[in-house]
């Protein structure tokens, strides 16, 4: 591994631990009791320091370390495979991780629900996963990322994420997350569109 990669391992290290350290306070004492010096005291980290590695108090709830591994794979998975089929088996893979970080990841789902200041920068993330998976879609089918239908298809596909992970913070984190977005991604025929727009690119 290069000296760049392994200061960027170190980095999302240290942001993990910030991450953690604040879920926990927010846990115990809620999130607008919580301080951002408190944050840097339970990582036994400055304040300064707190800020090189999230501008704000909402960025350490939003932060996600696993998307942009997600979307890598995605990028750079077996192109010799439809897109639709990259995706699902992806999806297919995600349950170790959520099992794995199931209370992180159902302490910031829940946050980005209850705190209003957290549910309008989430959405912002959500345009960025958006445009994300539409690039995605257009350098694999052809189709320009700013396509009406392109986007649509993205929007989608986040749109049913968001909204089986609501579910699961709505069932109080029970059950399995990684279900339920199987199940929001079918109720909106996401493969289908998806094959159909492939179809369309390979027929020109």
């Amino acid at each position: 591994m290069t000296v760049a990669g392994l200061r960027e391992r170190k980095k999302q290290k240290t942001k993990a631990a910030i991450q953690r350290a604040a879920l926990r306070l927010f846990k115990r004492q809620g999130y607008e009791e919580t301080t951002v010096e408190q944050i840097a005291a339970a990582a036994d980290i400055s304040e300064s320091t707190f800020f090189n590695y999230f501008p704000s108090k909402e960025d350490v709830v939003i932060y996600d370390e696993y998307d942009p591994q997600i979307f890598a794979a995605l990028a750079t998975g077996k192109h010799d495979e439809p897109l639709a089929k990259s995706i699902e088996r992806l999806i297919g893979t995600l349950g170790g991780l959520f099992e794995a970080d199931h209370d992180a990841i159902y302490e910031r789902a829940k946050l980005s629900l209850e705190v209003p200041e957290l549910r309008a920068h989430a959405w912002e993330e959500l345009e960025k996963a958006r445009d994300l998976i539409g690039s995605i879609i257009a350098a694999r089918t052809g189709r320009p990322a700013s396509a009406l239908e392109v986007r649509v298809i993205s929007m989608a596909l986040v749109g049913a994420a968001f909204e089986a992970s609501m579910e699961w913070v709505r069932s109080g984190g029970k059950g399995n997350m990684i279900d339920l977005l199987k199940k929001a991604i079918d109720a909106i025929g996401f493969y289908g569109m998806l094959h159909r727009l492939e179809s369309k690119a390979a027929s020109g």
